[in-house]
């Protein structure tokens, strides 16, 4: 297998298990197509590295690990930006045109 189709797997995964991440939690994320295939990858070798310390060479991470790895470090990006885990974003809450709160 040559070096251009390992990359090119390995972006397609990441993408998948981000995309995965995204949608698992609740509310919208602005993170581009690249962020998103960042945090799969690195959600997948997160997992990689903690399943070698735990089960040694006998196994590797399968999707769910990598899918579990990577909606916590989507909850530290959002906690970051001072969200939490069913609202993206902190900061004011929704008012209509009124200034009424938003239901």
């Amino acid at each position: 297998m040559s070096l251009l189709t390992v990359i090119v797997l390995l972006a397609v995964q990441g993408l998948v298990v981000g995309a995965f991440a995204r949608l698992a939690l609740p509310g919208r994320d602005p993170l581009s197509l690249f962020q998103t295939m960042g945090v799969g990858l690195a959600g997948s070798f997160l997992a990689g590295i903690a399943v070698y310390l735990i089960a040694g060479e006998r196994a590797a991470p399968g999707f769910l690990g990598a899918l579990i790895f990577s909606v916590a470090i989507m909850y530290l990006i959002r906690r970051s930006r001072g969200g939490g885990l069913t609202r993206p974003h902190g900061g004011a809450e929704r008012r209509d045109a009124f200034g009424r709160r938003g239901r």
